[in-house]
Parts: structure tokens; sequence; C-alpha cells
């Protein structure tokens, strides 16, 4: 039986009963019909097979050391593919004419240099890049449209095209993103300089004419203004497609069962690979009573509390048996060959089961590189998965609370520990709050923390967000880690405008990022920083 017997505020569903075949009501079958996997299958020697496998070498782990029995970790994200293009003009002099256009690179000797030039502008940027980029070789016509049968087209993610020239139109019909990088006072000047706006973007016409190709796809100069545009998409080429273990089913925080899935699935062609409850208990007690699979959860207990600003302050037990949650977990999702977990119920049919909360769980998950989310809450998770796939960070999902003096909290029993993706936070290892039970984080975030915030809405077509800065971290009698953040506009803005309920969080300012990928999926991006004044009150 679960201890989760009251009408909690999270999960307002909860009962005995796990939301997997209640709220959501998903059946083997129709949970198949809404593009959902099923993970079955996985027996009881299965997961021994399964463990001693994960004993081969692979990336290091949360404690950086290295050894025959190395936990499973996630594969990096993949790399944006991107193929550069420069398109130049050869003009031909006609006395008493005008026979060239615009620019400065009017020479096959000229486009040579201007290649040159273009390579290592990108070789810099892949150098300092902060997630992972391709570059194709630089190819140089005279029409974009020389290129469109290219292999190089069909491989890549993204077409960076160096406007030096008139024939840029035809690439919107290449069914790829596009950036079009031109120049100004870094010289040689480009013609696009002065068309691109009229003659391409808007085709003769007072308005855009491409739904792909926008005013914000446009650099002048600054190469350093082509690496949020190319980490954005990088995200955004991570996170469609999505494949995510959904323990207990794929839900959504008071929503009609099965409605809010099935938008994800339509809109980010996730796919769900569902554990019920009945596997997942099998698979926690094949594991407690494998001595080897226990030997490493206390070592790897025993190894966590050596972690500077480290304390303990709930029980062994909890603590150990989170280590074996986290275990099974990995080897769930290396199963299905993907980095995203999350629990539904976690609030109560995961407790009797595990002897343990999943909130510490989730903690060393996020902390290792996984997205891993409590509640199953798909109002909220696509914004978590495009989060975490842009910054290569942990992400928060967090309870936010209403808005005043400047102020918001956001709490949560499940906040990860190193989320500038390097350090690790001071922690307090306690209870989960409502149940006073198993093993929560309470995060000593760094006052002054720039934070990023997403809050999504319940039915999929906007997302709000703002910048933040964390101003107190305390330890009131609510959800564990709780970050007081400060924001720079009125509050009935926000109170007014905030949409869903779970928000994602992050250290760093990604709000352009977040737009700019949003825009490719139809979800409008309403930043709450750039709302005219007259629209504040």
């Amino acid at each position: 039986m679960s201890t989760h017997i009251h009408n909690c505020h999270c999960c307002p569903q909860c009962s005995d009963e796990p939301v997997s075949e209640r709220q959501a009501n998903i059946s083997r079958r129709n949970f198949v019909a809404m593009g959902g996997v099923l993970l079955g299958g996985l027996t009881l020697s299965g997961l021994h097979n399964s463990i001693h496998a994960a004993g081969t070498k692979e990336r290091n782990g949360v404690f950086g050391v290295e050894a025959d029995d190395t936990i499973a970790m996630p594969n990096p994200r993949a790399p944006l593919i991107v193929k550069p293009i420069l398109v130049y003009d050869l003009p031909q002099r006609r006395e008493q004419n005008s026979w060239r256009n615009w620019g400065g690179i009017q020479t096959k000797e000229q486009a040579e240099e201007e290649v040159s030039r273009i390579r290592f502008d990108l070789a810099v940027l892949k150098a300092k890049a902060d997630y992972p980029v391709e570059f194709l070789d630089v190819s140089s016509v005279t029409d974009i449209n020389q290129l469109k049968d290219h292999p190089d087209i069909a491989k890549c993610d993204t077409i960076l095209l160096y406007g030096a020239g008139y024939a840029i139109n035809g690439v919107q019909n290449f069914g790829k993103d596009v950036i079009i990088f031109q120049r100004w006072r870094s010289g040689p000047v480009y013609l696009q300089y002065e068309i691109v706006s009229p003659r391409f973007l808007r085709q003769h016409t007072d308005t855009s004419a491409f739904p792909n190709i926008r005013e914000d796809d446009v650099v002048t100069d600054k190469v350093e203004e082509l690496n949020w545009r190319l980490r954005a998409l990088c995200g955004l080429k991570n996170t469609m497609g999505s494949k995510i273990v959904t323990i207990g089913g794929a839900g959504a925080w008071a929503q009609p069962a099965g409605v809010v899935p099935e938008l994800v699935r339509k809109i980010w062609k996730f796919e769900y690979h569902d554990v019920n409850y009945d596997e997942l208990g099998k698979l926690i007690d094949e594991a407690k009573a494998d001595r080897s699979v226990m030997a490493r959860a206390k070592n790897r207990a025993g190894d966590y509390l050596k972690i500077p600003g480290t304390k303990l302050e709930t029980t062994e037990d909890f603590f150990v048996f989170s280590f074996v949650l986290d275990e099974i977990f990995r080897l769930l999702m290396k199963k299905v060959n993907t980095n995203k977990i999350t629990v539904n119920s976690c609030m109560g049919a995961i407790m009797p089961r595990s002897k343990t909360t999943a909130c510490f769980t989730l903690t060393t998950l996020n902390d290792d590189g996984y997205l891993a989310f409590c509640e199953s809450d798909f109002v909220a998770i696509p914004s978590g998965v495009l989060l975490g796939n842009i910054t290569g960070k942990p992400v928060f999902l967090c309870n936010p609370t209403f808005p005043h003096d400047n102020i918001i909290t956001v709490s949560h029993c499940t906040a990860p520990r190193r989320m500038d993706g390097k350090n690790f936070d001071p922690v307090r290892i306690v209870t989960h709050f409502e149940s006073d039970y198993g093993a929560a984080p309470w995060v000593d975030a760094p006052l002054g923390t720039v934070t990023t915030h997403i809050a999504s809405a319940f039915n999929a077509e906007r997302w709000v967000g703002l910048k933040g800065k964390i101003v107190e971290v305390p330890f009131r009698p609510i959800c564990r880690t709780q970050f007081d953040i400060q924001y720079e506009f009125p509050d009935k803005l926000l109170s007014g405008r905030m949409p869903g309920f779970h928000w994602m969080t992050c250290y760093g300012d990604y709000r352009k990022e977040i737009g700019y990928a949003l825009r490719r999926v139809g979800i409008q991006w309403d930043n709450l920083d750039e709302v005219p004044t007259k629209e504040m009150t």
C-alpha cells in the first residue's frame, strides 16, 4: 500500500493506485496507439545481465573515477551539422552601363580569400562552442541552386549562407534551417546587406514570405551572434523525436488523461517507453537481492558523502536505496538508448516499492547529464528537455508560487546540485517534505546566480519565459530546495500571464535560444523581459 493517502497539491490525482493505471488510464494497447513503446520483457535474470554489461568501462561517473564497475552514463548530445556556403557574383564589365551589384567580392580570387576567412572564423567558433557542432567544408557558388542536390545538403541540419552575391533565392526550398551571414564593417561588404530584406525575406512585398526563414535568421558582422542561434538549433535537434522512459506512464498535471502526452507526441515527436510499477517493483526486489548491486550502491553512497559540501540528514538506508534506484533507472534508459526518464505518481506509488523516494535519485541522474524529471508532467517536460539540450546543463523542474514584490519562490524536492554543469553546490540531504520520508536535496545555490525560467501552457500553444536572479535560498516548510527569484518587471505582468503549473529552471540566460527554437515548432514564446512598457499595466 502507498503511504501517500492525502490529496496533495503537487499531484492532484494522488491515490494508492499508480497514475499509470487510473489517472492516465494507459493500458498497453492504447499506450502503443498513442505512439508509445513499452519496455516489457525485463526478466529477473535480465537485470543481472544488464548490470554486468554496465561493468564495461564507459565515461567517468559523478565522482570522476573510472573503474571496471563504472555505472552506465548518458550519451552526449548529437552535434549540429552545419553546411557553410558562400554565394558571390562574377560580374562582367559593360561600357556605359551598370554592370555590378554592391559588394567587395567580385572575382574568384576574392571569393577564395573569403572562403579562407570563413574557415578561420568557424574554427574559432567551434573551439569556443559549449555545444556539439560540426562544420562541413565551405562551398562557394554563384547561385545557391547549384548545390540543391549536393550530398552535403542532405547530410546537414543547418545551412549557414554567406550572402556576398545575388542568387540566394531557392535556399528556402532545401528543407533545412537557414542562417544568413553578411558583412558590413568587418568587410568586404556583402550585397545581401542591402537587399536581404526586400528581395529575399519579403520577396518584393511588405510581409515576410517564408515561415522558415525570418529576420532573426540574419546576422551582420558578429560571428559570435551565430553562437546562440547554433546552440538553439543543436538543442532543438536533440529534442525532436526524443525517447523517454515513463515510469508509471506519461501524464500531465491536473489534465484529462492522455490529452497532453498526445499533443507532445504530435509537436515534438516524443516516443514513450512505459515501465509499469509491477515491473519496476520486480526490478527493485531483484536489485536488493543482488549483493553486487547493494555493495555498489553502498560504495557510491559513501563516495558521494565525500564530495565537499555534502551533509546527510536522513537515514543511511533511504540514502543507499536512492543509489539502487539510480542504477535501475540508468539501465532502463540504456535499454532503449535514451538519457531521459520521468516518474509518475512519484509521491506515493514508488515509495513502498523502493523503500525511499525518487527525489535524490533524480538529483544524481541530472548531475550526471541525464534529463530526469518527477511527476511525469508532460505539460512542462518538453521545455525541460529543450532547455537541457540547449544548455548542456541540469534542469530543475519546480513549483512556482505567487509573485509579489518582484519575488517569486520556486521549489521542489528533486533539484540538481551541479546546475552550472560543472560544480557541486552545497547540499543537505533530508527527507522529502510532504511524506517526511526518503532522501531529497536542499541545494544551497550561490546568491546572485542568473537563472532562466519557463512556464508552459496546458494547451501546448504558449511558453512564458523570464530571466531571474537568486536572492535567497531559504529552508521553509515547503518542498526542500527553494530559490527566491527576483525579476525586473511588474508583478502583475507575471501573475497575469502565468500558464500551466510546473516551471523549468536553469542557471544562465537562455531566453534568446528558447524563442529561436520555438518559432520552428509553432509555439508562441512570451518573453516577459521584452514586453513593452504600455502592456505591463
